[in-house]
């Protein structure tokens, strides 16, 4: 008898799912890789933050992540901050 996933489990699940395909490929492979190395010890807060970030445009959330365009204060979240950390030179904010 195998136990069933836990909301947790299945909320990242469905997470995964949407990181990996957005139809932006550039961002489906930082969301994606992202959410399968960190999200097995995402709070509460990152699942949130991470959720409105999957609703918002991808080419906004790629630039964001990289730097090219400000990111609105409303995504200034250790979440953006980690995921910039993730991508090898991504521009932090104040950098230009």
């Amino acid at each position: 008898m195998t136990d069933a996933p836990t909301s947790d489990e299945h909320r990242l699940k469905k997470l995964r799912f949407r990181a990996w395909r957005r139809g932006f490929r550039e961002i489906d492979l930082i969301l994606g890789r992202f959410a399968d190395q960190y999200g097995e010890d995402f709070t509460e807060t990152d699942f949130q933050a991470f959720e409105v970030l999957l609703d918002e445009n991808d080419q906004d959330v790629y630039a964001w992540i990289i730097g090219q365009s400000a990111t609105p204060a409303r995504f200034e979240t250790p979440l953006m901050a980690r995921l910039r950390a993730f991508i090898p030179g991504a521009a932090t904010p104040g950098d230009k």
